[in-house]
């Protein structure tokens, strides 16, 4: 996931400490795990879900930064891309 996408928040009874300003940020492989959930109502999970699954698993194995590129199955995102360091 090369860019971060907004993280809806709720509001808590207990509201929130005083000088606490962090954002919630989604888990890099988020949109991989959102790819298999639609891949369960697309039809027989049998033969949609594999797929998509595999790219989730390799995501979640993966170290940051080296998450696969393939495009996403099911979701209407941009595949995600790797960031090229120039040193």
């Amino acid at each position: 996931m090369s860019e971060s996408r907004p993280v809806p928040r709720r509001e808590s009874p207990w509201g929130m400490p005083e000088g606490d300003h962090r954002q919630p940020k989604a888990h890099r492989c988020n949109d991989r795990a959102e790819d298999v959930i639609q891949a369960c109502f697309e039809g027989n999970p049998f033969k949609t879900v594999p797929g998509p699954f595999k790219l989730f698993w390799q995501c979640m194995r993966s170290k940051p930064g080296e998450e696969p590129t393939e495009p996403y199955t099911y979701l209407q995102l941009d595949p995600p891309t790797r960031e090229v360091k120039l040193e």
